[in-house]
């Protein structure tokens, strides 16, 4: 009898294990070498400028291998806005555009994630830009799971993207929809990794 309630609780005991290290939380934050937040809007109604926030901080947290149970928290620095020529930078850095100094960073916080299909899902938050918060729905398709062979680093990527309306965030209400589009396209992609303890 004995024998048999050691052989039980040992059962229990490993059993209780791996349900531990099947819900563990994970936490990854974005390689930025390998991370590109990008914007687009339509200039005069036919052409696409696209331009980049260069720094970025993006942490997840999740506990399954299929990222359907994460909680994502983005920040990005206004200041880092990068479109490839400075004065238009500096113009949107300016109180005509995201009042950088007023307003330093843009900031998601995720609220849920809904699957579509296998490695697909709705991806809802509250964003935070130019100190107006409005909830957005975007599209966030994952993208696996590998070892980077020149770091050793266990790393997984996923690929965000959707629309806003700047007028929704008060963004450049001087300017026009003939001249620069009120529809902003986004585009996330990026790796991340677990830090190191």
């Amino acid at each position: 009898m004995k024998r048999l309630n050691l052989i039980l609780g040992a059962l229990l005991f490993i059993t209780a294990i791996h349900v531990n290290a099947q819900s563990e939380t994970k936490n990854w934050s974005n390689d930025p070498a390998h991370s590109q937040l990008h914007f687009t809007v339509t200039h005069l109604g036919f052409n696409d400028i696209s331009g980049t926030f260069d720094e970025v901080t993006i942490n997840v947290n999740t506990s399954k291998s299929d990222l359907s149970d994460a909680s994502i928290e983005l920040t990005a620095e206004t200041n880092s806005i990068n479109t490839l020529v400075e004065a238009r930078d500096n113009h949107l850095k300016s109180a005509d555009f995201f009042d950088a100094e007023k307003f330093p960073t843009i900031t998601f916080k995720s609220t849920g994630l809904e699957k579509v299909s296998e490695g697909t899902y709705k991806l809802n938050g509250n964003l935070t830009m130019h100190g107006i918060t409005k909830s957005v729905v975007l599209d966030l398709i994952y993208k696996g799971e590998t070892v980077n062979p020149m770091s050793s680093k266990k790393t997984i990527a996923f690929k965000v993207t959707g629309t806003l309306n700047r007028s929704d965030f008060a963004v450049g209400d001087k300017f026009p929809e003939a001249i620069i589009s009120d529809e902003v396209r986004i585009a996330f992609n990026g790796e991340f990794t677990q830090p190191e303890h």
